[in-house]
C-alpha cells in the first residue's frame, strides 16, 4: 500500500545509514541504492523479436516499484543467436521503435534500464533461431541441447564484433542507459573463455589474453560507436560448475576480469554454471520447475532429450534439490574474490530474498551491490517493499517460471505466490500480467 508522508520520513531515517540504499557509480551513471533487477527472459516478444505490449507491462511494473536499475532479459545481437522464442532482438533497425517504448515506459516512473545483449552460440536449437548451423569459438557438442556447433572463423568473429556493436548503438539510439554482455552461464561469450567449449590455437584460443580478446574487441567497437561515457558492463561467471571437464575455477575468471576492468567495462555481475551444469544458478527446489520444462523450456530439444527427462525426472529432481538447495546469495562463494582484485563495482546475483542477508553482504565486502531475478518475478514491487519493509509475495525458490522460460511468460507459477502477487496487483491498482 502507498506510504504516508510520516512513514516516507521513518524510511528515509531507517535506510540513510544502510549500504543498501546508498548511492553507487556505474561508470558515469549515479543509482541511488544497490538492489538490481537481473536479467530474465521475459518471453513475451512476437516470435521476430519486436516488442509487445505485453513487455512494455512488465517492465512497467518493475519501474513502479522504484527499482533502481533494471536489466532486460538476454536480447539478441543476431538472429542465428536466438536462444528462445518470443525473445526481444535488437537485430535490425526496424527493432528500435519498439525497444524505446519500452524504454520510455521505465523512464516515466524514473528507473534506469539497461539492455542485455546476448548470442546463444552452441546452446541454441537451430530449428527456432532458424539457422542451419550454430557457432562456437569451437566445434564442442552441447549434451544438453545435442547441438553440435561449427567452429567461429576470424571474419565470422569479426562479424559478430560489429553485430554487438549495432545492436548496442540501436538500444542506445532506443534511450536505454546502458548495456550489459552476457558472457555467463554458457553462452557465446562465455564459449569464448572456457577452454572446454574453447579449443582454438589462433588469437582467441590458449591463453586467457586470447580467450578475452572477443570480449575487448566488442567493447573497443562499442565504445567507438557510443563513446567512452556510455555504461557497459558484463556479466560473467564465478565458477563454470563444469566438473570433469575443463571449465574455469574462481581464481582465472578473476583474471579475466581484471582484464576486462583494465580493457574500460565499468562493472562486473557474477552468475555461474552452464547449461550443461544443471542448476547452480537457480538454487532451490525443483519438482515443479522439472514438470514444467518438459512442455516448457525443453520442448524444443529433441525427443529422445525430453523422453530422457520425463522418464528420469525423478531421478533428476531428488538429485538436484541434493546438489542445489535453495540458499540466499549463493555466488558469495565467489564475488570476495573478484572484490579483492578490482576497482569496478562487482554485483552479486543469486538467491537473495531477505534486506538483512543483502545488507550483510554489501556491509562484509563480499560485493557491491545485489541483484534478483526470481524474487522480482513473484513481487515486481521487491525493491520498494524491502526498502519500506513491507510485506510483499516472497518467491519460494520452485524454480516453477525457470521451467517455462522460452515457452510461457516470465511469471510466478507457484499457486499460493502467484495468488498473492495478483492480490496486491489488484490492490495497487497495478496491470495484471498478460
Amino acid at each position: 500500500m502507498p506510504v504516508t508522508p510520516q512513514q516516507r520520513r521513518e524510511i528515509l531515517m531507517n535506510t540513510e545509514n544502510s549500504l543498501l540504499f546508498s548511492p553507487i557509480r556505474i561508470g558515469q551513471l549515479t543509482l541511488p541504492a544497490r538492489l538490481f533487477k537481473t536479467a530474465t527472459a521475459e518471453t513475451r516478444a512476437t516470435l521476430d523479436g519486436f516488442a509487445t505490449p505485453a513487455v512494455v507491462d512488465f517492465y512497467t511494473l518493475l519501474a513502479r516499484g522504484e527499482t533502481p536499475l533494471i536489466i532486460t532479459g538476454n536480447i539478441y545481437v543476431s538472429r542465428d543467436g536466438k536462444s528462445a522464442p518470443m525473445q526481444l532482438g535488437a537485430d535490425h533497425d526496424d527493432k528500435i521503435a519498439g525497444l524505446a517504448e519500452v524504454v520510455d515506459a521505465v523512464h516515466a516512473h524514473g528507473g534506469k534500464f539497461f539492455a542485455q545483449l546476448n548470442h546463444c552460440g552452441r546452446q541454441v536449437i537451430p530449428r527456432f533461431a532458424q539457422s542451419p548451423v550454430a557457432y562456437s569459438a569451437s566445434n564442442v557438442k552441447d549434451l544438453l541441447t545435442g547441438t553440435q556447433p561449427q567452429a567461429l572463423s576470424v571474419a565470422e568473429i569479426q562479424r559478430f564484433v560489429a553485430c554487438y556493436a549495432d545492436a548496442a548503438a540501436r538500444c542506445q539510439r532506443a534511450g536505454f542507459d546502458g548495456v550489459q554482455l552476457h558472457s555467463a552461464n554458457g553462452y557465446l561469450l562465455s564459449q569464448f573463455l572456457t577452454p572446454y567449449t574453447n579449443r582454438r590455437t589462433d588469437d582467441y584460443g590458449g591463453s586467457m589474453e586470447n580467450r578475452t580478446r572477443f570480449h575487448r574487441e566488442i567493447l573497443q567497437a562499442i565504445r567507438a560507436r557510443l563513446g567512452p561515457d556510455f555504461p557497459v558492463i558484463i556479466k560473467m561467471n564465478g565458477a563454470d560448475w563444469l566438473p570433469l571437464r575443463d571449465g574455469l575455477k574462481t581464481g582465472q575468471l578473476v583474471d579475466a576480469a581484471v582484464m576486462f576492468e583494465r580493457a574500460g567495462f565499468d562493472a562486473v555481475e557474477i552468475s555461474v554454471g552452464h547449461y550443461e551444469s544443471g542448476f547452480p544458478m537457480v538454487c532451490g527446489t525443483f519438482e515443479l520447475g522439472l514438470r514444467h520444462m518438459v512442455d516448457g523450456s525443453m520442448r524444443y530439444l529433441p525427443e529422445p532429450r525430453r523422453t530422457l527427462l520425463r522418464v528420469f525426472r525423478p531421478l533428476v529432481t531428488l538429485a538436484s534439490n541434493l546438489l542445489w538447495p535453495g540458499r540466499q546469495g549463493y555466488n558469495l562463494d565467489y564475488t570476495p574474490q573478484f572484490k579483492e582484485k578490482l576497482s569496478i563495482p562487482v554485483i552479486c546475483v543469486g538467491g537473495f530474498r531477505t534486506r538483512d542477508a543483502m545488507e550483510a553482504a554489501i556491509a562484509e565486502g563480499k560485493c557491491d551491490a545485489v541483484s534478483a531475478g526470481r524474487a522480482f518475478i513473484a513481487d515486481p514491487f521487491f525493491y520498494r517493499h524491502t526498502r519500506d519493509r513491507q510485506l510483499g509475495p516472497r518467491c519460494v525458490d520452485c524454480n516453477g517460471c525457470v521451467g517455462h522460460l522460452g515457452a510461457q511468460p516470465a511469471e510466478c507459477y507457484h499457486p499460493t505466490v502467484k495468488a498473492d502477487k495478483d492480490a496486491m496487483l489488484a490492490r495497487e491498482g497495478g496491470l495484471l500480467a498478460r
